[in-house]
């Protein structure tokens, strides 16, 4: 009787490794927050008569957002000038009154005593018209107050008060306003990343953010990938001992109005110059206790493991060393894979970064 046909060697999927040019990037969690972010509280005391803007809504800037009641300010400020008036027309006589006794001085018709007299109550009237001067300024700054304007463009919050309450100065606060035409993301950098963007930027490979342009990527929650540019504007003076990390800043244009303060990003930026480097599918790697491994596919379709040191993960391809450009190695089917053992490769098409394509199922018989 004639023995059973050896079965087939199993099949998997292979892709070459590649070489491409590569460039890093680090990426971060960042908090949305508004360059200018003001608290409008009032600056003199008084009943508030009239609140003129419509709650979160865009405000330009130098717009009208309260009235406190006038009456009393505009009272000081006719106070102010009847005083002004007064103190010139004291300056005016004092000035005629020392123009007489200096004529008489030819005469010996006046004491030097009372020309002295004289004298110093002419400096006195111009010093009293400075101080009613400065009155009258101080009055009318506290008239022009009780119209409190929008000091930046941005979106308004609501009105913390109705019409007809007492404000008093600075307290409370009003309304906030945020502007909105450019946002912060905040982010923070561990120390061994600080470290080794210090090295980079020592050795010339990267620009400092500190003294030059460099471009930074944003996505929010709900986006794919990092679709808004910006770049990195501030980098702090020292790291946190607490959390062992260093705060950096990037600005984003937002005249769209589509980022909101206190939102959560993802921020990305480069991370290491442009190198050389060889690249194997991610899923590609494997764990054999404490190290990772691919499975090739050598001499007669044999698999041979082989260890690896990883690196950065760029869109699904994994940068590793240990691996040589164009060999094979297995994606798909590792399961089937035995060191040693010989399989049957099928070869899988790639995409334009270099990224296996799975192969297509195949199709049930027709019956």
């Amino acid at each position: 009787m004639s023995q059973p046909a050896a079965p087939p060697p199993p099949a998997v999927s292979v892709a070459p490794a590649i070489q491409r040019e590569v460039q890093e990037f680090e990426e971060f969690t960042a908090r949305l927050e508004a360059p200018d972010t003001v608290e409008v509280r009032a600056r003199v005391a008084g009943a508030l008569e009239q609140v003129h803007f419509t709650e979160g809504q865009q405000v330009a800037k130098g717009a009208m957002l309260f009235t406190i009641d006038p009456r009393p300010f505009a009272a000081d400020v006719a106070r102010a000038e009847a005083q002004l008036a007064a103190a010139r027309n004291q300056a005016e006589l004092s000035s005629s009154e020392l123009a007489r006794a200096e004529k008489l001085t030819s005469i010996q018709g006046v004491s030097q005593q009372e020309l002295d007299q004289l004298r110093a109550g002419v400096r006195n009237s111009r010093s009293n018209i400075q101080s009613a001067e400065a009155a009258l300024v101080q009055a009318r700054l506290n008239l022009d107050f009780t119209r409190i304007r929008a000091p930046v463009a941005g979106r308004i919050s609501r009105a913390q008060l109705t019409p007809g309450n007492l404000v008093g100065v600075g307290s409370p606060v009003l309304t906030t306003l945020v502007s909105q035409d450019r946002v912060f993301a905040y982010f923070d950098a561990s120390e061994a990343t600080y470290l080794k963007y210090l090295h980079l930027v020592r050795s010339g490979t990267l620009a400092s953010p500190r003294t030059a342009t460099v471009q930074a990527w944003m996505g929010l929650a709900d986006e794919t990938g990092f679709p808004h540019q910006g770049r990195i504007d501030f980098v702090d003076n020292r790291l946190n001992p607490a959390t062992g990390s260093i705060r950096g800043r990037a600005v984003f244009d937002n005249r769209e109005g589509r980022f909101t303060p206190g939102l959560f990003a993802r921020v990305k930026v480069v991370g290491s110059g442009k190198y050389q480097a060889t690249l194997v599918a991610d899923r590609a790697i494997g764990t054999d206790q404490t190290r990772k491994v691919v499975m090739l596919v050598g001499k007669d379709n044999v698999v041979q493991p082989r260890e690896v040191q990883p690196g950065a993960l760029m869109d699904g391809m994994r940068v590793v060393q240990g691996v040589k450009p164009g060999e094979l190695v297995i994606v798909d089917g590792l399961q089937r894979a035995q060191p040693g053992a010989p399989v049957t490769p099928q070869v899988l098409k790639t995409d334009d970064k270099g990224l296996p394509i799975p192969a297509a199922p195949a199709s049930a018989p027709q019956r």
